[in-house]
């Protein structure tokens, strides 16, 4: 987990702050480094997503000119030599990107270790040119590759002494590059936000929870659910935030010497309240305080010895591992794939080996053996039973996530005293229903209850607001909420324009001190419409803060918005099962419309995370010469049986005329002779479902973050009588995720970034040059950018995770 430039003066303490190594600015063009080899290998424990990575490693190379190889089943296919190492080409690895595992193979190599295994691997590389290795696996298997990568000049040596190799050989092939990518799905590397495996892990334990509870509902049953991470609890920690869990037991965070009686008595008072089951999450590693094992066997004892509940146990075991990569899973694959190419065709002699991580939504490249000595000092922390070193070490975003889980969880909030006792707060949802919705509204709620404030709920938007449909929300009322999809306190996208008079007279009936607004573009024009009017209404004149939720993502000021992850979800699953669909029957073109309204958001990442071959957006213009190019290039593809089933997917308002009727009329006539069409207009699926694990926890965190944020403008701007006097443009605010922090940004300043005709934020988003990717993954001509930032250019950068 990142902890990028921790320590550098904003005041968590790291003890082993990470640094970026510096990134200068590169294009590249098609056929730029022509004589370069490039091997690819996955190591290790296999994870989701590793597929996508290896084919953007090899469709990267190929792009630039560069020779690619396969090294089947890692490092053992490397000593092993012959037919375990192949060159791949550009249809090696079609079809591949939402298949899991890795096709690939991977494998434990303890020969790797030894020097008769280092000198064999060594040769096979030197006998096909391989000086540059791209190594997708964990912390053991980018050890073992800093470890052959500083013994190469000795190895090549040897090689040339025993007359295995020429001494002219070993001279053109003096040193080894390497670039790694994290591939594990319990997230435990130091570096970087999350690990290629980690979300599609995390949908994996949601998807079983979700499972689980209407039985244990049924039977009022106790379930227990163990979960991999032998030495880091991240899996176990955020699925406890995700699923409402009653208790979590993590290896960095034990529990206190006496949590058998607290277990129970926190679950005996839960039924007692009326509560009909229980979740407990317990980390295959979880140990107690003196480091002794704490099972899920063991817990369930005892529950039955003391309380006498039906309890069950489920281990998910490699469920975990299994099933197609999310969406975010594909996402990174692609992005470390194509940043880890840049790296190796940039380096000399005396770069430094490097990983290449994400921090917020941005790619970086740290020092591989920095990132490896900080998550094995995590270890050693607690192997010697230093709890505060071991979270320190995990990061700041780790403890935040366990600071959630226990507030959240708690039963009765804690009491307190003082001036603070008693604000206000409400929320309401304005707009289109989106997944994440609930989680957010209940986040906020406890909350709010928890720092001793009153939360209180407008149901049904600025109508229900204008209607008096406001009541209190208490703890047990959104018990259950955040696994569920849609809007429970409803939503409508009526605007306070034109009703400002009874919107104001309601805030003051109801004596509302601080609105939350949860929804997309008509939330954010909301708090806008209310800031303006604060002149002449005094209600107004309250802390105001637009959480947005939203699958469009188009709200300015935020990088990511409530449900669009969980939409991202639904069209890749969807376009992976259409195409499944056409098994059997060769070279079918399937065009796909997606929601968005004018922001390319969604169709852009799920074409990526998708693998289609084009996606068409109306920040991107097309014209019919795009379209015939783009079709050409489709049916070379398929006539060269590189596809046998292509994907094409448009923006619903991506272009008046070349809507997706005209699309598939096109393709019909001008592809007869190559392929046959169908298309699909995925329409309001996308807003439905459950919400995916990173839906749930960035409401949460968005939630908590704003109650915190409330109470403090409140603390400023608030009378002693309880009137409040927020009027500074600072008081009403957009919460959003710009690169790795979060910001609240007044939306009187974000009104000059928005173009109110198209409901998007002006000029480029950051999504944008991911399309870049999808080019020439798809085999388009384009001029890439490295993606990489160089540290410097970063902003008020934190180690609050953007995706957890």
């Amino acid at each position: 987990m990142s902890d990028l430039l921790n320590g550098n003066g904003n005041g968590n303490g790291d003890p082993m702050p990470i640094i970026p190594l510096r990134v200068d600015h590169h294009t590249y063009e098609r056929g730029s480094h022509k004589g370069k080899c490039i091997g690819v290998l996955t190591s290790g424990g296999d994870s989701q997503g590793m597929n996508s990575a290896v084919r953007a490693v090899v469709r990267f190379g190929i792009y630039l000119g560069c020779k690619m190889y396969f090294i089947k089943e890692g490092y053992q296919g490397m000593i092993d030599g012959g037919d375990h190492i192949v060159e791949a080409d550009w249809a090696s690895v079609s079809g591949i990107i939402h298949r899991g595992g890795t096709i690939i193979g991977s494998a434990r190599c303890m020969d790797f270790k030894t020097r008769e295994g280092s000198l064999k691997a060594a040769k096979n590389l030197l006998d096909r040119g391989i000086t540059n290795l791209a190594i997708i696996g964990g912390d053991g298997s980018l050890t073992g590759a800093n470890r052959f990568r500083g013994e190469w000049s000795s190895l090549t040596k040897e090689l040339v002494e025993t007359g295995l190799v020429s001494k002219e050989v070993a001279e053109q092939h003096s040193h080894l590059n390497i670039v790694g990518m994290v591939g594990s799905i319990d997230n435990d590397f130091c570096g970087t936000d999350m690990t290629i495996g980690t979300d599609s892990a995390l949908h994996r334990i949601v998807e079983v929870a979700d499972a689980i509870i209407p039985t244990a509902y049924s039977h009022q049953r106790t379930f227990i659910l163990e979960v991999m991470g032998r030495h880091c609890g991240y899996l176990a920690l955020v699925a406890g935030v995700v699923t409402e869990a009653d208790f979590v037991f993590a290896p960095e965070w034990p529990p206190e010497e006496n949590w058998p009686e607290k277990l129970c008595k926190k679950l005996d008072l839960e039924r007692e309240s009326g509560q009909r089951l229980n979740i407990i999450i317990v980390a295959e590693g979880a140990i107690d305080r003196q480091g002794h094992p704490v099972t899920a066997e063991g817990v369930k004892k005892v529950v039955v010895d003391k309380l006498g509940m039906d309890t069950r146990v489920t281990v998910l075991g490699h469920v975990q591992r299994g099933g197609a990569p999310s969406a975010f899973d594909r996402l990174l694959g692609c992005r470390m794939g194509a940043e880890a190419v840049m790296a190796l065709v940039e380096a000399k002699q005396d770069t430094e080996p490097m990983v290449v991580t994400l921090v917020g939504n941005v790619a970086v490249r740290v020092p591989l053996m920095a990132c490896v000595e900080k998550t094995q000092a995590v270890t050693k922390a607690m192997g010697e039973k230093n709890w505060e070193l071991a979270m320190q070490l995990r990061g700041r975003a780790f403890t935040g996530n366990l600071e959630t889980y226990m507030m959240l969880s708690r039963l009765k909030p804690k009491t307190v005293v003082g001036e603070n006792k008693g604000w206000r707060l409400a929320v309401i949802n304005v707009g289109s229903p989106c997944c994440g919705m609930n989680a957010a509204v209940r986040s906020f709620a406890r909350n709010c209850i928890y720092a001793g404030n009153q939360p209180i709920g407008i149901h049904n938007g600025i109508d229900g607001l204008i209607n008096g449909e406001v009541r209190p929300i208490e703890w047990s009322d959104v018990a259950g909420w955040v696994v569920e999809g849609g809007s429970n306190l409803g939503t409508k996208r009526t605007l306070p324009k034109g009703k400002f008079e009874e919107c104001a007279a309601s805030l003051a009936k109801f004596k509302i001190q601080g609105l939350v607004v949860i929804g997309g573009f008509e939330a954010y024009e909301t708090v806008i419409q209310l800031e303006q009017m604060r002149d002449k209404f005094t209600p107004f004149r309250i802390p105001m803060v637009v959480l947005p939720a939203t699958i469009s993502n188009n709200v300015p000021g935020t990088d990511f918005s409530i449900g669009a992850d969980t939409a991202l979800n639904c069209i890749t699953e969807i376009c992976d099962r259409i195409r499944q669909s056409a098994t059997g029957t060769k070279r079918r073109v399937f065009i796909i419309e997606t929601q968005g309204g004018y922001c390319g958001y969604l169709a852009t990442l799920a074409g990526l995370a998708g693998g289609a071959d084009s996606a068409y957006i109306n920040e991107e213009q097309i014209g019919i010469k795009e379209l015939t190019r783009d079709l050409d290039i489709m049916a070379s593809k398929m006539d060269n049986g590189q596809i046998y089933r292509g994907l094409v997917l448009i923006n619903e308002k991506a272009n008046p005329n070349y809507n997706i009727d005209f699309l598939k009329r096109m393709y019909t006539e001008e592809g007869k002779d190559h392929f046959t069409v169908r298309d699909n207009v995925l329409g309001h699926s996308q807003q439905g479902g459950t919400p995916s694990p990173f839906d749930r926890n960035l409401a949460t965190k968005l939630a908590a973050k704003t109650v915190n944020w409330l109470i403090e403008q409140l603390n400023h701007f608030a009378s002693l009588d309880g009137t409040v006097h927020a009027e500074t443009p600072n008081s009403a605010v957009v919460l959003g995720s710009r690169q790795a922090t979060y910001t609240f940004q007044p939306v009187s300043e974000l009104v000059k970034e928005t173009d109110f005709t198209k409901r998007i934020q002006k000029g480029k988003g950051w999504w944008m040059k991911l399309r870049m990717i999808n080019d020439v993954l798809a085999q388009h001509d384009s001029i890439y950018e490295e993606e990489a930032l160089d540290p410097t250019k970063f902003k008020n950068v934190t180690t609050d995770k953007s995706k957890f």
